[in-house]
């Protein structure tokens, strides 16, 4: 076998074992089922924080279990209504309990619902926001507002960009507690707390936030390339944990429930992240209390930021702001977040290890859609810059290649003349290389750096929101599924419906994309013609085709690059072998492979 073909053969493998092991090996696994015989308890609100009563301002916060009842459906309720986002606020302990993503919707389908992101306790799967003030000394927590307070609204009016809503609550012993909520254009509310002491004594409270989900996501992917879980900032380091790691924390008993706890010194947000979506809080600059948490009795999981505990003199007032992101994970918003002073925020999108490569993948990919478009058209022109950066690795491999071409007949006079002697047969071939400058392992480079690059882009498409629903041509309606035609059904034109993505034989349902990137691997294949050991050339003749089903039930973004690349590669090669006075023979290599070969006797 000539070291032209052992190259391409060896990184052909090297890409194809990566991938088989990625795919095969670590499938996505399947969600856990709910347990139908599982106990709900009638204490349906999270786990709120406290103050023991011998602590001072300085003090940590211990938790207890808060002894509440489920909301009732007819609690009074402000509506939520901007641009973006629609929902409710209940005036039961002021809860944010109600949103959902006007832009988005949970399918393609013209009447397909909005994306509901938060919902009440009393509901399928409740996920929501709480605020308040966890008592200290001098403070019971019957006199602090908790999950069941009913909280009176200032005015009849919607919460709206430009309208925030005013709620007041009295304590009766001397405590006056008011919360203004606004919100923005986009997805970031802000939460004014404010406590006035009109009593005797001097008493200690702590301020907080609380978002808490009852059982894991109902759309929960489980797939290990994607992060679902907490996401924290803290003082620039990121936490990243998932759903399924927190039954396992360590029963903390100055939480009363399994929980890690951070001490944020000086900047820092912790909330929930789905693929798509995130809620967040977010303290203002300072040290607070960073906590992730998971409630096994009642299987709550919960994040919170719980503030500095303040000592409030007879007639003083103590007051917090916060933050908290709720809707999508859209990269020009959370960048704009960002800029805007939330440290680190472009990180709560999961870039994953390769984050060196997926952050600026991403971001040409983002403007390269705004100037032309089209996500997909964008996807080609990223593919072919990054082939164009490439170029001097592609040139020097290609023309090391062509080299190797050329040196062929010497090549066969270095392997009669050493016979079966192995090691002459090496140090000939080594000293030849050198003499014609010629490096034989070249030709492996551009499709080893090929493969970061593949996954980086494959990590880009799955992981960011701009790809999701996001049309091509015709019948490429969302690049970040796999192309919905099917051969069985012959694209369309028989009434025929293809088997359902995940089943056996949905594999065969190959769509037009998958079968051009066969054809166009096959094509760049024929460049050279095919080896003349069967072996080699039986392994040259499937990989087109094993690839072709492999990458079949990929997303069509990432197979719209994949052909873009083999087209773009084929092209490079062809004109450089050209410049070096090797002629490809195409059509002769294509011909050459449809003749039957004359069997040995």
């Amino acid at each position: 076998m000539d070291d032209q073909n052992k190259n391409l053969i060896l990184a052909t493998a090297l890409s194809f074992i990566v991938i088989l092991v990625w795919f095969v090996l670590f499938p996505p696994p399947e969600p856990t089922p709910a347990d139908p015989n599982a106990v709900i308890s009638a204490e349906g609100d999270a786990v709120l924080p406290s103050v023991s009563a011998g602590d001072d301002a300085d003090a940590g916060v211990n938790t207890a279990a808060a002894q509440a009842e489920e909301p009732t459906q007819d609690a009074p309720r402000i509506a939520i209504e901007t641009g973006r986002l629609k929902g409710s606020i209940s005036l039961l302990g002021g809860r944010i309990d109600q949103l959902a993503l006007k832009d988005y919707r949970v399918s393609l389908d013209d009447d397909a619902p909005i994306v509901d992101l938060l919902s009440p306790v009393g509901e399928k799967s409740p996920y929501y926001a709480l605020y308040g003030w966890a008592p200290g000394a001098g403070l019971a927590f019957e006199q602090v507002p908790g999950p069941n307070t009913i909280w009176s609204a200032q005015s009849s009016g919607n919460l709206s960009v430009d309208a925030p809503v005013t709620l007041t609550w009295d304590n009766g012993n001397g405590l006056q507690f008011t919360r203004t909520i606004s919100v923005d254009e986009n997805f970031m509310f802000s939460v004014a707390q404010s406590v006035e002491n009109t009593g005797a004594g001097t008493v200690s409270l702590a301020p907080y936030g609380i978002l808490a989900r009852h059982g894991e996501p109902q759309n929960l992917k489980n797939f290990f390339i994607l992060h679902e879980g907490v996401v924290a900032m803290s003082d620039g380091e990121l936490t990243e944990i998932d759903y399924s790691d927190m039954p396992d924390f360590d029963v903390n008993p100055n939480e009363g429930a399994r929980a890690e706890v951070t001490q944020v010194a000086e900047q820092g947000w912790v909330g929930f992240t789905d693929q798509y979506w995130m809620t967040t809080l977010i303290p203002a600059p300072g040290a607070f209390k960073s906590t992730a948490k998971y409630d096994d009795r009642r299987d709550i999981y919960q994040t919170e930021a719980v503030l500095p505990t303040q000592r409030l003199a007879p007639g003083a007032t103590a007051s917090a702001t916060t933050q908290l992101f709720a809707g999508a994970k859209e990269w020009a918003t959370i960048r704009d977040y960002e800029t805007a002073g939330v440290e680190g925020f472009i990180d709560s999108i999961d870039w994953g290890w390769f984050f060196f490569l997926t952050k600026p993948i991403f971001a040409v990919l983002h403007y390269l859609n705004a100037m032309i478009g089209n996500m997909g058209w964008a996807i080609i022109g990223l593919t072919f810059l990054i082939k164009l950066i490439l170029f001097p690795l592609a040139y020097k491999s290609n023309v090391s290649m062509a080299k190797m071409k050329a040196l062929q007949p010497q090549m066969e006079k270095i392997k009669e003349s050493a016979g079966d002697d192995k090691q002459k047969l090496q140090q000939d071939m080594m000293a030849m290389y050198k003499k014609e400058k010629v490096n034989p392992a070249s030709g492996c480079l551009p499709i080893l750096v090929q493969i970061p690059i593949f996954f980086s882009l494959y990590k880009v498409i799955f992981v960011t929101l701009e790809l999701r629903h996001a049309p091509w041509i015709g019948w490429i309606k969302d690049l970040s599924a796999p192309d919905p035609s099917s051969i069985l059904n012959l694209f369309g034109l028989l009434s025929f419906v293809p088997p359902e993505p995940g089943s056996i034989l949905a594999i065969f349902s190959l769509g037009i994309l998958p079968i051009l990137l066969g054809i166009s691997m096959w094509m760049q294949q024929k460049l050279n013609p095919a080896p003349t050991d069967p072996t080699q050339a039986m392994i040259f003749a499937w990989m087109p085709w094993v690839f072709m089903f492999m990458l079949g039930t990929f997303a069509s973004g990432l197979v719209v690059y994949w052909i873009a690349n083999n087209t773009i590669t084929f092209t490079q090669q062809y004109l450089i072998m050209r410049s070096q006075g090797v002629k490809p023979d195409v059509f002769g290599n294509i011909k050459a492979g449809f003749k039957r070969k004359p069997k040995e006797e």
